[in-house]
């Protein structure tokens, strides 16, 4: 498994915005990930799926962060970021990156950065 870096968490006021960043810890892992995604974790809550992104551009998103988070990425690099606007408290969390083949039990992951948006 190949481990990544996640970057760009921090504590913000409610109509924030961020930028989430995550790339692969070795700049040797040329390999391309067929999905690239974000899953947050909330203080009591379960695990959840932000968005993600396919190879070939194919994108997800929750719900519940539809026209404000986008997420991008960059193939080359194995690169994946999450632009975050308008952040709301419930956006709150511990924020994950995540690769593999499977979009929804991706095998690779990162060991996570803090969101805080305060009211």
């Amino acid at each position: 498994q190949d481990q990544l870096v996640e970057s760009g968490g921090g504590s913000v006021q409610t109509g924030g915005s961020l930028r989430l960043s995550c790339a692969p810890s070795r700049s040797s892992d040329r390999k391309s990930f067929t999905y690239m995604g974000w899953f947050r974790e909330a203080p009591g809550k379960d695990r959840e799926k932000v968005a993600h992104m396919g190879r070939v551009g194919d994108t997800y998103y929750a719900d519940s962060v539809k026209g404000r988070f986008t997420i991008t990425r960059y193939n080359p690099n194995n690169t994946v970021s999450l632009r975050m606007v308008n952040l709301k408290p419930e956006d709150t969390g511990t924020y994950y990156c995540a690769a593999g083949i499977n979009p929804w039990s991706m095998a690779n992951w990162g060991q996570g950065t803090q969101v805080t948006v305060s009211s």
